[in-house]
């Protein structure tokens, strides 16, 4: 395996499998089996750990497409034994119920299944038209749906691209996060032309979500790197920013109504905001330490919401003060909310480890919640990102079930 492809293979892994608790320490495979070949080709791409992760046969199914996918060299003829071994030694991990709430508003569900199976639809974005595009992450690819005519193109970009977050500008150009390649992306719809922008720094390898701001200047987050990016289409000028606080993990990022960037800082319990003139950066400590936020949205009054992963709880944060308020999410502390906009005077967010998974409004107003569990065979697993489109209703990808979709809230 070249270098390059065992990098994207190890950055790959850490995407598909999530490292399960517990798991590291005195790791070892069950006998079985497909137990040679698991630890082999596993075992020679990342943390034999990770597998602990667990998942139901059909995500173990879907996970080794993805592995096919991005090169990893699983035989042909060994998939099935692979995938039985997997599904007997490394079951779903217990998921706490869906609790679902009534409540005073309706929705509807609208769903494709992507072209490219085990594509790994990261995030959404939903263009003017109507459309709602994705980036594939695990098939080196950016999708377009008709929401109209359910029609679905895909469009492949360079191999071991890996795109992961997703925006447009205003006029039209799709521009994307390459996650395994450390560059940013812009596709031009009309004439197809890629233009790639190299990160200048080689640890920025996972350039992971981006924005653009009023002004048309484009910010982007690198996880691993602890790196916040700007960069100015106009010119192709990129300047990296290092977080205060190391392995603080920038994740999610959004804009607020003054142009000034907040982002997410995933390794630690902070928000932080960067002054987009003299760049300087402020962080917001969060009052629990064991807080995760992973990702934002701000409501009209430039309120900060984020979504505290590993406690289960949404929060609010008042750039203002400095005040905190937290919220447990419906299904309790192991529900995992993940992605997260606002839109029509409500919060809306995924919980990606209920089961089923669900979709939660929250009304700032009146405080109280809302549910619904998210339709389909694999219960949504898994919504890692959501955005808003032109009727102000939140769409989503579902990573786990290949699917993209709208909830059309009526």
């Amino acid at each position: 395996m070249s270098r390059t492809l065992l990098l994207s293979a190890s950055v790959l892994a850490a995407a598909c499998l999530g490292a399960a608790p517990g798991f590291a320490q005195g790791f070892s495979l069950p006998d079985g089996p497909g137990k040679e070949t698991v630890s082999a080709i596993c075992g020679g791409c990342h943390d034999i750990s990770r597998l602990g992760a667990g998942y139901t046969p059909d995500g173990w199914n879907t996970v080794m497409t993805m592995m096919i996918n991005f090169g990893a060299p699983i035989p042909r003829h060994q998939i099935v034994t692979i995938k039985e071994y997997l599904t007997k030694s490394f079951p779903e991990r217990p998921r706490p119920p869906a609790n679902i709430i009534a409540g005073p508003v309706e929705v509807n569900f609208k769903q494709w299944q992507v072209s490219t199976s085990g594509s790994r639809p990261h995030d959404p974005w939903a263009t003017p038209d109507g459309a709602i595009w994705y980036t594939g992450q695990l098939s080196n690819k950016l999708g377009r749906v008709d929401t109209k005519t359910g029609e679905i193109k895909e469009f492949p970009l360079e191999p071991q691209t890996g795109p992961h977050g997703i925006t447009a500008d205003k006029d039209g150009n799709i521009w994307y996060t390459g996650n395994f390649q450390g560059l940013i992306g812009k596709y031009d719809p009309k004439t197809g032309k890629v233009t790639e922008y190299p990160l200048p720094d080689p640890a920025a390898r996972d350039p992971h979500t981006l924005v653009f701001d009023q002004s048309g200047i484009l910010w982007f987050t690198v996880q691993q790197a602890n790196i916040i990016g700007r960069l100015d289409p106009a010119t192709g000028e990129i300047k990296l920013l290092t977080s205060p606080t190391p392995k603080s993990r920038p994740y999610g990022i959004q804009i607020n109504s003054k142009g000034v960037p907040f982002y997410a800082d995933f390794g630690a319990a902070k928000i932080s905001s960067i002054d987009p003139k003299t760049l300087q950066i402020r962080e917001y400590p969060l009052p629990d330490p064991a807080s995760r936020p992973r990702r934002l949205a701000i409501d009209d009054h430039d309120m900060i919401y984020y979504a505290d992963f590993p406690r289960g709880f949404l929060g609010r944060l008042d750039p203002q003060t400095g005040q905190v308020t937290e919220w447990q999410s419906p299904s309790g502390p192991k529900s995992e909310p993940y992605g997260i906009v606002f839109t029509k005077g409500a919060i809306w967010y995924n919980e990606s480890f209920a089961k089923p998974n669900t979709i939660v409004r929250f009304d700032p107003k009146t405080q109280k919640f809302q549910t619904w569990a998210i339709p389909g065979p694999m219960g949504g697993d898994i919504v890692r990102n959501m955005a808003i489109n032109a009727d102000g209703n939140p769409v989503m990808a579902n990573s786990l079930a290949n699917q993209v979709g709208i909830i059309e809230i009526k």
